[in-house]
């Protein structure tokens, strides 16, 4: 079997079955750095003042679907080589493949107040062998829900990952 036909074969297995990751309960602190790594100043500055005066924090809108990883991280060794921790990357662990998102859609229920437990599930929605002009690759369809612990949908984000065979070292693509 070909490398792009076990990722089909892994992601065919993957598609219905959703896996949970706690995402902690959110604070203002985590909400502010974010708006400081995307230079909103003007956010901080209104967070902090709200959460002075004792009252409910929004998160920004687009806190959740930004936020990667609600680990510390994977040290550099453990990334793939396209930069990808394995987590992101399903159905292609120890394959030789490159990868690059083909587009993502959000869609935003309701804003996370600071002091909200969050689940995310993430599951593989589809997977499609395609053909263009640099040859053959796979489309996997990705879904993530970010839910509250009451169950209350907060963020729903869509995104198509591209799955390519990696080019060997020294050839070009």
């Amino acid at each position: 079997m070909n490398t792009l036909e076990e990722v089909l074969a892994r992601a065919r297995g993957l598609i219905g079955r959703w896996e949970d990751e706690d995402c902690g309960t959110l604070t203002v602190k985590d909400f502010c750095r974010y708006a400081a790594a995307v230079d909103d100043v003007d956010y901080i500055r209104r967070a902090r003042a709200r959460e002075s005066a004792g009252a409910a924090v929004e998160a920004p809108a687009l806190f959740l679907a930004a936020t990667m990883s609600w680990e510390d991280g994977p040290a550099e060794a453990e990334l793939r080589p396209d930069g990808l921790a394995a987590r992101e990357s399903p159905c292609t662990q120890g394959l030789p493949v490159r990868q690059v998102h083909g587009g993502q859609a959000v869609r935003l229920s309701r804003a996370p107040l600071a002091g909200t437990r969050v689940t995310a599930s993430r599951g593989v929605t589809s997977v499609e062998r395609k053909h263009g002009r640099s040859g053959d690759f796979v489309l996997l369809g990705l879904a993530t829900r970010f839910t509250s612990a009451d169950g209350i949908e907060l963020t729903a984000v869509d995104e198509t990952i591209v799955v390519l065979e990696a080019v060997p070292e020294g050839a070009t693509p």
